[in-house]
């Protein structure tokens, strides 16, 4: 592992985010080591900052400042600093305008390495481009899946320029399946699958949940896919009461959820579980529902619970998570840790690069990186692809009470003993 030449002190980290780091980070020059003269490097970060998907950039203000507050002092590479410019890109949550900022962080920034999180709408098109210019890319905040085959992946291939870490939809699909074997049900489930990247990888015949909750034991009442921000449901909530839905599933967007769930009371649809991803993340979605959220499911792939620490300033996840809030006065949220760890990976691949300003020996780094960050042990070359790198997943469900209105409860981690469940598994009230 490689460590910062200027790295703040844990407690010094502490003291900057809770005491509103993100001025802090935009402060000035006065005090800063003297830089190598002939190169800024520069990271292009791209993210859905506004639009549906907002929520997953809740935090990014904070990241990002915190990142430029720890990279204040420059990065040391063979013995040089040089100073870091992270330039940041709002894809409005759309596929193409995320496309476009991409092209324009490589053609007029002149990125070193591209930085992109946050569903395979705005991973994939920032990733296609990088492979298209030749800039080694990072991504995450996307299922492996719909971020290699919905791009034309070739396992035996790989890509060149664009690596990935997170989990798959084998370690959702585990862990819901672990969530619900808690219950007595029927075990008849409901599909909520979009017509977008990760609803069609959700509800692909072939790589989604269709063939091992067959292989499970578990009936699928998939109504087929329909557009995001759809203001009606009556079909879908139809079609699993004629089924006997017990279980309801999908990759839902949150303001999808929400028109979802309202409805789905209104007509007294009351399924004892709903494990869902994307809209069940974010304690902002949650809150919307009143106290309709009670005892909802979901994915949990970062909490303060996690064991990690960050490579970068030596903060644990609890830390972070604390930061933020005493920053925001807002609960935490998930994607804030793999954020920072986007980061994480990068520095630590400029440190060891051969050549600063070389993409190729850039990306010769990237691929050899074997770090411990915030959200786990990142290595490419173990597989299920040589581009992508998985990372630990567990359940939990969302409980009314405590610091928040609601708070997310670890209930399950037979996929990753090593981070600890907070509760047992209940049905919805």
């Amino acid at each position: 592992m490689q460590s910062m030449k200027h790295k703040p002190t844990r407690r010094r980290f502490l003291q900057l985010t809770g005491a509103g780091f993100g001025a802090a980070a935009l402060a000035g020059t006065i005090g800063r080591p003297a830089f190598a003269k002939d190169k800024i490097i520069r990271l292009g970060y791209v993210s859905p900052q506004t639009g549906p998907l907002a929520p997953f950039a809740e935090a990014d203000d904070f990241v990002v400042g915190g990142v430029r507050e720890a990279l204040k002092g420059g990065v040391s590479i063979g013995g040089k600093s040089y100073p870091v410019e992270i330039v940041v890109k709002d894809s409005q949550s759309n596929p193409n305008r995320a496309a476009d900022v991409a092209n324009d962080l490589i053609q007029s920034d002149q990125v070193d390495i591209m930085l992109v999180a946050s569903t395979p709408e705005t991973t994939n098109p920032v990733s296609d481009q990088c492979e298209i210019a030749g800039v080694p890319c990072i991504s995450s905040v996307a299922p492996w899946q719909p971020w290699f085959f919905t791009r034309g992946g070739d396992p035996a291939k790989g890509f060149q320029y664009t690596y990935h870490f997170f989990w798959g939809l084998e370690d959702i699909i585990a862990v819901f399946t672990n969530m619900w074997g808690k219950l007595a049900t029927d075990k008849t489930v409901g599909g909520l699958f979009p017509n977008d990247g990760d609803g069609n990888a959700w509800g692909d015949a072939k790589r989604g949940f269709p063939p091992v909750l067959a292989e499970k034991g578990y009936k699928l009442i998939d109504p087929g896919r329909y557009q995001n921000l759809t203001d009606d449901f009556s079909a879908q909530i139809s079609a699993f009461k004629k089924g006997g839905v017990e279980i309801v599933t999908g990759v839902v967007i949150p303001p999808d959820w929400t028109t979802f769930w309202k409805q789905a009371k209104q007509q007294s649809f009351n399924p004892k579980i709903a494990s869902v991803g994307k809209a069940l993340l974010f304690p902002v979605a949650v809150e919307t529902l009143g106290d309709a959220g009670q005892n909802l499911s979901s994915e949990v792939w970062w909490s303060p619970s996690h064991p990690f620490k960050s490579s970068l300033t030596g903060a644990s996840a609890a830390d972070l998570a604390k930061a933020y809030t005493a920053a925001t006065k807002k609960q935490w949220t998930q994607p804030i840790g793999f954020v920072h760890a986007l980061f994480e990976v990068a520095i630590n691949t400029l440190q060891r690069t051969a050549a600063v300003g070389d993409r190729e020996a850039t990306l010769a780094a990237l691929t050899q990186t074997k770090l411990a960050t915030i959200v786990g042990d990142i290595a490419w070359g173990q597989g299920p692809v040589k581009n992508v790198a998985k990372t630990p997943l567990v359940g939990g469900q969302w409980r009314l009470g405590g610091a928040f209105k609601y708070d997310l409860v670890i209930v399950d981690n037979a996929m990753a003993p090593i981070i600890p469940v907070g509760g047992t598994m209940q049905p919805i009230a």
